[in-house]
């Protein structure tokens, strides 16, 4: 039977949105001059290639009541790293797809490759490539210093193969890298098109849903930084993941953005050596790692990752300006630093007009939420009245444009994160404070920006 002529569409590359016509704006998110026009993709219905081996392309589907709905425990598989296994939620879930992406040479493929080793002991397991031969894997394996024994691979590119060796073996978990060079035959466009990633990674999210199998797909990164498609593939999976490698540090953060079966925003630690992956039980020690002596402009503040918290160390720099001033911070949000500093002109005296003003978190950590906002105005004022902060005192809280210090989640564990480390002293907002002495630590606890900056004996 002869294919159907191809309509076009037109797409978001922003938001993914699909739209009949072109226009300037897209509709959906708002974005100027983003959709681009593609064919849409026709299917030989004779072959029935899209439901080959999933068992239900004639099937007609049922409607239950929801309470009628019988509900199993799944069972989640184990990656043999803790802090893998803290960003998934506890482990893969069996029948789910996950995409994990990641800067070029970031470390996902050999993270992925160390789990399935590690899986394989109880699992069984298929690592397909469609950018590395067989040789390659093997060269990797043989350098990590992983067993080989019971680790399938293959290298392919169509989905339609690839789905006939999971129906063959019936794998537990399968790995493919990278969902950008895959290809589904009956569709009349390249690899790494839209319509490619998209229909490709419908293909395998509905062989996941059918066959029970876990599935990961590896995406890769664009040159203006974001994943290939991610609007496109964050609707159909069920867990997208970052692994974010900070320019010049050995250490990588996986990242959970979004997850169906776990908590967002949870972050796992590892650092790439030699020998592979390896994760770092405990972040907090590696953050704060300082040099032989303290210097002014450095706090200590407790940030709140996904389900814990994690001491981090926020450096500034203020110094005189010589044409228009400078405010640049990485790790923050500059337009935070911008309203704090118009805040602590208004409700301190302490004005910055003529002076620049860096901000940076140690370590390449990224934050969102607004915990650090009085560590990060108190190393500024440390930095240019040139003022130590104590070594063993701990910073949180969030600055309102009025002056005062707003409560933050999760106050209690905080606290004990830093007593933990052997923090003495911590500064922190009076809604946050403990209901309870805390053995061993001291709290000051102040109502607004002027208090906090006076317990410090700054002015």
């Amino acid at each position: 039977m002869p294919k159907s002529k191809n309509k076009i569409y037109f797409v978001c590359e922003d938001c993914g949105a699909d739209h009949t016509k072109w226009q300037g704006q897209c509709g959906s998110c708002g974005a100027w001059n983003t959709l681009k026009q593609y064919l849409a993709p026709t299917i030989d219905k004779s072959t029935s290639q899209l439901d080959s081996g999933f068992g239900y392309a004639n099937a007609p589907s049922l409607i239950s009541d929801l309470d009628q709905v019988e509900l199993s425990e799944k069972t989640r598989i184990f990656t043999g790293f803790s802090e893998f296994d803290r960003v998934l939620g506890g482990g893969f879930i069996e029948g789910s797809v996950v995409l994990l992406g990641g800067d070029p040479g970031a470390g996902k493929s050999t993270l992925l490759l160390q789990a399935l080793a590690k899986i394989k002991e109880t699992k069984k397991v298929l690592y397909v490539t469609g950018e590395e031969s067989l040789e390659q894997l093997a060269i990797r394996a043989r350098r990590l210093g992983l067993s080989a024994e019971g680790l399938s691979v293959a290298t392919e590119t169509r989905a339609q193969a690839i789905a006939n060796h999971i129906s063959e073996h019936s794998p537990d978990v399968v790995i493919i890298d990278s969902i950008q060079v895959m290809q589904l035959e009956s569709l009349d466009s390249t690899p790494g098109s839209l319509s490619q990633v998209r229909e490709t990674a419908a293909y395998f999210t509905r062989l996941a849903k059918t066959r029970g199998v876990v599935i990961v797909l590896v995406g890769h990164i664009t040159k203006e930084g974001g994943l290939a498609g991610p609007k496109v593939l964050e609707h159909m999976i069920d867990c997208f993941m970052m692994l974010e490698s900070p320019a010049a540090s050995r250490f990588r953060t996986l990242r959970a953005i979004k997850n169906r079966f776990g908590a967002v925003n949870e972050l796992g630690v590892f650092a790439m050596t030699e020998h592979g992956m390896k994760e770092i039980i405990n972040p907090s020690a590696i953050f704060l790692e300082k040099g032989e002596s303290s210097a002014p402009g450095s706090a200590i503040t407790v940030i709140w990752e996904g389900t814990r918290p994690m001491l981090i160390e926020i450096q500034a720099l203020v110094d005189r300006s010589v044409s228009q001033p400078k405010r640049v911070c990485l790790g923050l949000d500059h337009h935070r630093l911008s309203m704090h500093l118009a805040a602590l002109n208004r409700h301190t005296g302490i004005s910055l007009i003529d002076w620049d003003v860096f901000a940076n978190v140690v370590g390449g950590v990224k934050i969102s939420e607004t915990a650090p906002d009085l560590a990060l105005l108190i190393s500024i004022i440390s930095s240019y009245q040139n003022k130590l902060i104590p070594e063993d005192c701990v910073i949180f809280g969030e600055i309102g444009l009025t002056g005062e210090l707003r409560p933050v989640a999760n106050g209690q564990e905080r606290l004990r994160e830093a007593q933990k480390h052997g923090f003495k002293k911590a500064l922190i907002p009076l809604a946050n404070s403990p209901k309870r002495d805390q053995d061993g630590m001291e709290i000051f606890a102040a109502k607004n920006l002027f208090e906090a900056i006076k317990v410090l004996g700054f002015g």
